[in-house]
């Protein structure tokens, strides 16, 4: 017969299944999701209803998957979440005349405070990380090829020019709304005046990704990130993107999924934490998809969770430490340490340690399924999402 602690704790963790059943969605839920998707798209492709779709699929000017013509020496630049990256890119043939690449690579974080400047203060910071990568591969006497990642809604009027539609993931820098982005880096390049670069692309980081996975597979036609925001690129028909002329062939589109809702389609999914984290986010309202799937707010959704269970008395004999208490405390890194730590629960103790908590083991095992409970609805939304994507390649097909 289970002691009278054992019913306590079988009745407590009853209680904890039940609160985070709201995050299970039933198969026919994500179907609806994935049919409201395409529905979003369709609208973004057409001329009539673009500026109400909420995916907006802009035309990336990417008519094409590589074709095996590029080589050389090429600089990349990625600028699209926290941290930002330039590559050193070098294409050519293997003994064996088949492609070979080799890249070098310096990451470089983004201080707050020039994430939310003025667009001239990111850009000078943009050139300033540019130039100090050449100096370490003392490479500012050639004048390279630059392909320019840019991780944000963007339309395109060529392949060299892009009009800034809004920020995402927490950039705010004023100025760069409804500019020319390429027109920007080049003029913060042309500021510094110490080296010289032909800015020849800019994509966005699915395309890239898309683009650069074809080296591998010659069948990749799908670019997905899932980081700090979340985002998808196909290939579609040239046909059906009534916002470029032409009707032969392909074209890349971007379809900036990370908006799908802010007209209301997710309205029924959403819960009480994505109504916090959206409205304390500096763009209420926008990028609602985003804000359930991506990286940035994963750890922000789950201390709320947390604080829930505190507050009913189902986790850490009901009191939150301060450090628990404070907005992005909880990083989004600690899921999936949580999530994967074996069964002494070593990590999970430490991360909540650290957070001024001293768990019982229940209360990790509590912890651990908050953590997986966030994590599998944004994979399993972000998935209908993708099979969205999949399904209006395969009817373009048929």
């Amino acid at each position: 017969m289970p002691s009278n602690k054992g019913r306590i704790e079988h009745g407590r963790m009853q209680k904890v299944q039940q609160i985070l059943s709201e995050f299970q969605l039933r198969k026919e839920e994500l179907l609806e999701v994935k049919r409201r998707i395409q529905q979003e798209m369709e609208k973004g492709l057409r001329l009539e209803t673009h500026e109400t779709a909420s995916v907006k699929m802009l035309p990336t000017y990417v008519l094409s998957t590589p074709d095996g013509s590029e080589v050389g020496d090429f600089l990349a630049v990625d600028l699209g979440g926290t941290n930002f990256r330039v590559m050193l890119v070098k294409v050519g043939e293997d003994e064996k005349r088949s492609w070979k690449i080799s890249t070098s690579n310096q990451m470089y974080s983004i201080p707050t405070d020039i994430m939310t400047g003025t667009a001239e203060m990111l850009f000078d910071y943009v050139a300033k990380c540019i130039s100090n990568f050449l100096d370490q591969h003392n490479m500012k006497h050639k004048k390279l090829s630059l392909g320019f990642t840019f991780s944000f809604p963007v339309r395109h009027e060529r392949i060299d020019k892009g009009i800034l539609l809004n920020w995402t993931k927490g950039f705010k820098a004023s100025g760069a709304e409804g500019n020319n982005v390429v027109g920007l880096l080049r003029d913060a390049i042309q500021r510094r005046g110490d080296f010289e670069m032909d800015v020849v692309a800019m994509v966005n980081d699915t395309v890239a990704t898309m683009i650069s996975c074809y080296y591998e597979d010659h069948s990749c036609e799908v670019g997905m990130i899932v980081g700090t925001g979340c985002n998808a690129c196909y290939m579609e028909e040239m046909k059906n993107v009534e916002l470029v002329e032409g009707k032969e062939g392909r074209m890349c589109v971007n379809t900036e999924w990370g908006g799908f809702g802010d007209t209301g389609e997710l309205e029924e999914f959403r819960l009480e934490y994505d109504c916090i984290i959206d409205e304390t986010s500096i763009n209420p309202g926008y990028q609602l998809f985003e804000k359930i799937v991506g990286g940035k707010y994963m750890g922000e959704l789950t201390r709320l969770v947390l604080l829930k269970l505190v507050n009913q008395n189902l986790l850490f004999n009901g009191e939150a430490s301060e450090q628990l208490k404070t907005r992005g405390s909880f990083e989004t890194r600690f899921l999936s340490h949580i999530e994967s730590d074996t069964a002494d629960q070593k990590q999970i103790y430490n991360i909540l340690n650290t957070l001024g908590v001293m768990p019982s083991q229940v209360d990790c095992e509590i912890v651990h399924l908050a953590c997986k409970s966030v994590s599998t609805r944004a994979a399993h939304i972000c998935a209908a999402g993708l099979a969205g994507v999949i399904n209006r390649m395969w009817e373009n097909k048929c």
